[in-house]
């Protein structure tokens, strides 16, 4: 089905042409980060965004999903409404940077289509990752807060982020962690089964083992930071919710850790086998599970050999998130099967509404027959008995009904088959409808 709208006069259904999905932007499929960037709405601005937009548009109802991966206008209209968001966006994009995005547009199915898959994360960067559906999520409550959300954008976000849930519980697709931090706390997990209660040790302030470390906490580990610069060390600590020390304190540190993530930047090593020896004179035979994150590493790889303890360095780590996203990629199949399933039911309501004008109109005309009939049978039957009236409607409203059934039933069969304009028009001729 082609995706452009139909013409103004008559809908598949008659009547106005009733809206559609359209959807309008870039994402890291089709646009570098130098175009997002220009494209980006910022969060605390996005309620004038949609407000100027829907007017500078003429939308009716419009939605933005700005994230650092994708910004897309999510829209009720056709495709002269996707071309009128295009240009806006383009003079948006040009207002902070000398760059004129490329913009995909789609429209009707292929717009729903892209919906549902961005909600179930089968069109992000990152396979499966579960960060969209909550982004999706924000970006709905603003345009319901700024007032742009109407009845075709409320009803793709209850049926999408339905569908999207449907996929994450039915499917592996969001299973096995794919990111660095997310696959550090998962062998931690593996470590030592429940992480509440565990010390978590970190050694510098790299945004990848900050990131792991917030999971670890989140979950129930508590953190001590180790840093060169004291005030930034607090300052982590505080955000941690634990507590900061120097890099003196290194060996004192690791002998009550279970957890430790090194990322300082450092030239050489940071922790030597020697650090890590003279921990486990203290510790014991309690397992220590390393987390080198560093570029060039913090942790002497000698420590390997060391009964009890644990090193993944970046490649370890990186190897370990490779293989679980082969894993979710094996798993995409039965998701976009799925998937496809509940867009084809979505399309189907869809369609089968377009037939509603068309319903009603025949239904009131014939209504509108029956009860004119009906008053010129009771000027020749003359005064009837309550009973004789009520017997009189009951008999009329059957035949109608009747009458009205076969059609009905085509008239939904022919609207969810895409049926075109001109068989609707054809319809409204043959059964008197103007």
């Amino acid at each position: 089905m082609p995706p452009d709208r139909a013409p103004a006069g008559e809908a598949a259904g008659g009547g106005a042409a009733p809206p559609t999905l359209v959807v309008v932007g870039v994402s890291h499929r089709n646009a570098p980060l130098a175009v997002r960037e220009a494209l980006a709405f910022p969060r605390d601005a996005l309620s004038t965004a949609l407000v100027r937009l829907r007017r500078e548009a003429g939308l009716s109802e419009v939605m933005i999903l700005s994230t650092c991966n994708r910004v897309e206008v999510y829209a009720a209209g056709g495709l002269a409404e996707a071309q009128t968001i295009a240009s806006v966006l383009r003079a948006h994009a040009c207002a902070g940077s000398r760059v004129i995005p490329m913009l995909d547009q789609r429209v009707g199915e292929a717009a729903v289509r892209h919906a549902f898959r961005v909600a179930a994360s089968l069109d992000s960067m990152v396979l499966g990752e579960p960060q969209i559906l909550g982004q999706l999520k924000e970006a709905y409550q603003a345009a319901e807060a700024a007032g742009t959300l109407g009845p075709v954008l409320a009803g793709l976000r209850q049926h999408s982020l339905a569908a999207a849930k449907r996929v994450r519980s039915q499917t592996g697709i969001g299973r096995h962690a794919v990111s660095v931090s997310h696959v550090a706390v998962e062998l931690a997990r593996k470590i030592f089964g429940r992480l509440d209660g565990r010390r978590v040790l970190l050694v510098g302030a790299g945004k990848m083992s900050r990131l792991a470390a917030g999971r670890l906490v989140r979950e129930g580990a508590r953190a001590a930071v180790l840093g060169r610069t004291f005030a930034r060390t607090e300052e982590l600590a505080k955000f941690l919710g634990g507590r900061a020390a120097g890099l003196e304190d290194l060996r004192d540190e690791l002998a009550q850790a279970d957890i430790v993530i090194t990322s300082t930047g450092a030239a050489g090593l940071v922790v030597t086998r020697a650090d890590v020896e003279a921990a486990r004179t203290v510790r014991g035979e309690r397992p220590l599970f390393l987390i080198d994150i560093a570029v060039p590493r913090d942790v002497d790889p000698a420590v390997r050999g060391l009964s009890g303890v644990f090193l993944y360095d970046l490649d370890d780590l990186r190897t370990v998130a490779d293989a679980n996203l082969r894993e979710r990629q094996r798993d995409a199949g039965a998701a976009e099967s799925l998937l496809a399933a509940e867009v084809g039911s979505y399309l189907d309501a869809q369609r089968s509404r377009r037939a509603v004008p068309l319903l009603v109109a025949l239904r009131e005309r014939a209504e509108e027959i029956r009860r004119a009939e009906l008053q010129r049978a009771r000027g020749r039957l003359g005064t009837l008995t309550p009973e004789q009236e009520r017997a009189l409607d009951a008999a009329t409203t059957a035949i109608v009904n009747k009458l009205l059934h076969t059609p009905t039933v085509c008239l939904k069969e022919m609207a969810r088959a895409g049926q075109s304009d001109q068989q609707a028009v054809l319809v409204r001729r043959v059964l008197g409808l103007g």
